[in-house]
């Protein structure tokens, strides 16, 4: 248990951190706590870690699953409607038990158990202070008729061992490919004690036009007797704790009970901006002179924008380079151990990795994250697409229930400057519900940012329309060997998103190219010619990484979205997996070499494409034609010993060098080189066409294109070409 260090401006409140390992034991019944809690389990954490371990804990089967068409599992769905799933285990409840003692005594005492799975049960002293169901947002509860200011406090948290102890009409999260649901709470529990005139909550709204932040406050006087007070805010730098402005202060009465929400302004001394390159945070200190918050933010604005189709930061372009994170699917990764809450861990994967692979965004995927991985996001610089937990609906759920749910993820999250994009649903399509919840909730969230509608279309103006090309992609023509399919492509929205709609697009998942971390493929890969069965491990997951990486080029050399996020840096890696990521060791964070050689190439931020896809060709043919294995054979606009080769640049200013191609064989040996030079404007797109020719002679080549820039790291794109021998 620690008490939290105060922080530059901030007073009278004091937050005490209740994380640690608690004693945690189950039931079948809802009211009486068990006597003995023989297992301990880490907080924030999920049941599975308890020691020692429970049996079947997380052994539940959800509707979407057991529907989805790729899972072969032998149990009768006939009764599923009506039903979140179906439970193969024993208990119903994990019930958490940990001490506290308080520093002093205070007027007021509040709970924070930050986020926590399947529904949350309070007590403090034996008495029941209040319940919470929904599992991504905070429960807050009030524990101050019931604390004991000078002695030991028993607290105990009860919650659902699997998503079928919550009612129905409450949304717990939907997940076709997600197969074990294990309960606990995965985000910080925290006590705030205080005087009775409370900060309910603060939400800071950068104007970077102006060098403002907008802040609106919500306070509360939980007190007996009417209240007069200053409300006072004043931003500090979070590094240094310098001044940043001048304090601002609102004199109020509250009469007992009573809730306000006060909008005030405050201009910043110089303000500077947040950004990938430079994530500077300032942080907002906010008194009622009997309580205060200290709020992170970034000075940072973020659109986008359907007359050009591009996403803006601070008023300038920006292109999105990244990828995907699934945590809830890691939850059920048999290496999970204590690393999603390990904050060295943590910044690794989103900072020191992120930046080897030039990305500057995630998607955190269908299902929200702790508080920590955000707050790592924004010292990182990074961009985030911030997902809500739902991958199908339910005719079941309760719309009003889901706006308020909506609205607490919304406050909980809307401080981050990493937090860019509020994403309603993963490749949902259910107008009716998502067209009520968007405008129902988007005005709360004064930085105004766009949304994400799933398969919906968009709602608001300039929102964006997230696309998963998967049958545009290399996947689909390996089996059938129409490669020069891949060559005509000009990376366009595919029909898989919301149709018609010429809102800017963002593709957020790409590739069908999943392997294991040992490279064998996944259920989805097993059996679509990708992987030929001679193929070991490691040629596979080399294979998969030239792939992926040839593919990303593709979808960002042509410019028709946005941001590109292939899909998935983090999930789950079991037998019955769906989906894979790329780490060798995902204990230490050891990607596979292959991914990070070649897509780390294909993320900078001056991408190269070579535009060449057939794998082999004949040692009598004529340049690259004929292909053996094409089946279609599209016009070129460009001779027979050419390759197109593009290059886009992601900088804000003009890149220029030169251009090689270069071709050498499996012995490295040279035969073949060309280079011209390449200019190419900030932001822009110039494609270039270049010498090809390959030698009449049987082997194995490797063509390289390479740009050079002046004072800038070279990016290179690789393809293989095979030379057979005649008939």
């Amino acid at each position: 248990m620690t008490v939290a260090p105060r922080v530059a401006g901030a007073q009278q409140r004091v937050t005490m951190s209740l994380n640690g390992t608690w004693e945690v034991a189950e039931s079948v019944s809802s009211d009486r706590a068990p006597d003995d809690y023989p297992h301990t389990a880490p907080v924030p954490g999920l049941v599975r870690l308890a020691s020692p371990a429970f049996e079947d804990v997380d052994a539940f089967l959800s509707r979407e699953h057991l529907r989805n068409g790729h899972v072969n599992v032998k149990i009768d769905t006939s009764g599923l409607a009506g039903t979140a799933g179906i439970s193969l285990q024993d208990r119903d409840y994990y019930w958490y038990r940990t001490n506290f003692r308080t520093p002093d005594e205070y007027t007021v005492a509040r709970l924070v158990v930050n986020k926590a799975q399947f529904g949350v049960a309070v007590w403090l002293n034996g008495k029941k202070v209040g319940e919470h169901l929904h599992c991504f947002t905070p429960g807050k509860f009030d524990l101050s008729d019931a604390i004991d200011w000078s002695g030991e406090n028993t607290l105990v948290v009860r919650v659902g061992a699997h998503p079928g102890m919550l009612p129905l009409e409450v949304a717990c999260g939907t997940d076709t490919e997600k197969i074990h649901w294990t309960a606990g709470i995965y985000d910080d529990v925290s006590l705030l004690l205080s005087d009775d005139v409370t900060v309910e909550s603060v939400q800071a709204a950068p104007r970077i036009g102006e060098s403002e932040v907008l802040v609106q406050t919500r306070i509360k006087n939980r007190g007996g007797e009417p209240r007069t007070f200053a409300l006072t805010q004043r931003v500090y730098t979070w590094k240094g704790g310098q001044e940043a402005s001048p304090e601002v202060s609102e004199r109020l009465t509250l009469t007992p009970g009573e809730e306000q929400t006060v909008t005030q302004t405050i201009s910043l001394r110089n303000a500077r901006l947040w950004s990938p390159e430079d994530p500077f945070l300032y942080v907002l200190a906010t008194s009622t002179g009997a309580d205060s918050a200290a709020t992170r933010f970034g000075m940072r604005e973020f659109r986008t924008d359907t007359a050009t189709k591009r996403a803006y930061l601070n008023g300038k372009p920006i292109f999105l380079r990244g990828s995907n994170i699934t945590l809830h699917r890691f939850f059920e990764d048999p290496a999970l151990g204590p690393y999603a809450w390990d904050d060295a861990w943590i910044r690794k994967l989103l900072v020191d990795l992120p930046d080897r692979m030039h990305w500057n965004a995630f998607r955190f995927c269908i299902g929200p994250v702790p508080q920590r991985w955000l707050d790592a996001a924004d010292e990182a610089g990074l961009l985030i697409q911030n997902e809500f937990f739902i991958w199908f609906t339910r005719p079941e759920w309760d719309a009003a229930d889901l706006v308020r749910q909506y609205a607490d993820w919304m406050e909980d999250n809307w401080n981050h400057p990493s937090v860019a994009i509020w994403d309603a649903n993963n490749e949902t399509t259910d107008p009716e519900l998502f067209d009520r919840i968007i405008p129902a909730v988007r005005d709360l969230d004064l930085s105004d940012r766009p949304w994400d509608n799933g398969y919906n279309l968009p709602v608001g103006p300039n929102d964006i329309v997230e696309d998963h090309p998967y049958g545009y992609g290399v996947s689909e023509v390996i089996g059938n060997g129409r490669y020069g399919f891949m060559e005509a492509l000009t990376a366009p929205k595919s029909v898989n998103a919301p149709h018609p709609s010429a809102h800017p697009v963002i593709i957020n998942e790409y590739g069908w190219l999943w392997v294991h971390r040992d490279g064998a493929p996944t259920r989805l890969t097993a059996n679509r010619g990708i992987y030929p069965e001679e193929m070991s491990g490691p040629e596979k997951i080399e294979r998969n990484a030239y792939l992926l990486a040839a593919e990303t080029e593709m979808w960002r050399s042509h410019r028709n979205a946005a941001g590109v996020l292939h899909f998935v840096y983090l999930t789950s890696d079991h037998p019955d997996a769906f989906t894979a990521d790329h780490f060798r060791d995902v204990r230490r964070l050891e990607l596979h070499e292959p991914f990070e050689k070649y897509v780390s190439e294909a993320f900078k931020p001056l991408g190269v494409y070579l535009n060449l896809w057939q794998p082999a060709v004949r040692a009598d043919s004529v340049g690259l034609f004929p292909i053996l294995t094409q089946t279609v054979e599209l016009p070129r606009t460009y001779g027979p010993n050419q390759a197109p080769v593009m290059i886009v640049n992601d900088h804000q200013e003009t890149m220029e060098g030169s251009l090689s191609l270069v071709i050498e064989r499996a012995d490295g040996e040279v035969v073949h080189t060309v280079e011209r030079l390449f200019s190419v404007p900030a932001l822009g797109q110039m494609t270039y066409l270049m010498d090809l020719i390959l030698p009449p002679v049987p082997g194995s080549y490797r063509v390289m294109a390479t740009a050079k820039p002046k004072g800038a790291e070279t990016t290179t794109s690789f393809r293989r070409v095979e030379v057979i021998p005649a008939p």
